[in-house]
């Protein structure tokens, strides 16, 4: 008894809106700032263009991120506050239709006819626009889309991924500041990778490994282009 007492478990999905949101937001911070300072170093730019670059990449990034979750995420809240008024009208002018569907749902869950209804009956009873939303239109509350929790970390994280790569584009002299601003923005990619899998409680290394990869594709192929035109338009 005092195993089953002590017995829980730690679920992490009810993290997914504001961890997708900040990893997105903290990936973009580093590749794009990184990124432009990159390229624009490997112009052969001077350090104040550096500098110039990449604080206008933070600041834009940062504000675009935060419109663009405000925006994506409003729109999938405002579908799913029509789901729920579309219910709510029906369960207002058909309830008996409304409890025989959410019964159905429990049968074909593995509930009897009989407990199925018994359970249809309690949870309408108890709050029949909830048991809806959560059974028949899978809106738990805890998942519900938030748009300024997600512009908000959207925002505050691509300026945190971005700030690092950004002084070390900056402070060092010309003919360091491309490995260094590479190496910076390499470890917070890692450090990223395997901050968010923890927190999602996802496998670490492949984790490490996308994030990394992909954002070292992203860099080389910026600095490469930074670099043709620094060529082009000497």
């Amino acid at each position: 008894m005092a195993a089953l007492l002590k017995h829980q478990e730690t679920h992490l999905s009810y993290r997914a809106g504001w961890l997708r949101a900040a990893v997105l937001g903290a990936n973009d911070g580093i590749l794009s700032v990184a990124s432009v300072a990159l390229g624009v170093a490997a112009s052969g730019a001077s350090r104040t263009a550096v500098a110039t670059a990449g604080i206008a990449a933070l600041s834009a990034g940062a504000m675009s991120m935060a419109a663009g979750e405000l925006v994506s995420v409003s729109s999938q809240r405002d579908t799913e506050n029509a789901d729920l008024a579309l219910e709510a009208r029906e369960l207002a002018e058909n309830p008996e239709g409304e409890l025989r569907e959410l019964t159905g749902i429990y049968k074909g869950r593995g509930l009897s006819p009989e407990l199925a209804r018994q359970v249809a009956e309690a949870l309408t009873a108890n709050d029949a626009l909830a048991a809806h939303a959560r059974d028949e239109l899978a809106l738990d509350e805890d998942r519900r889309a938030r748009p300024f929790q997600a512009a908000a970390a959207s925002a505050a994280a691509f300026s945190s991924g971005a700030i690092l790569p950004l002084i070390a584009a900056i402070i060092p002299g010309k003919t360091a500041r491309l490995p260094i601003c590479l190496l910076v923005a390499t470890i917070m990619l890692i450090v990223l990778g395997d901050l968010g899998a923890r927190l999602g409680g996802a496998p670490r290394t492949r984790a490490v490994l996308r994030v990394t990869g992909w954002g070292l594709l992203a860099m080389g192929v910026t600095a490469g282009v930074g670099a043709i035109a620094g060529t082009i338009t000497s």
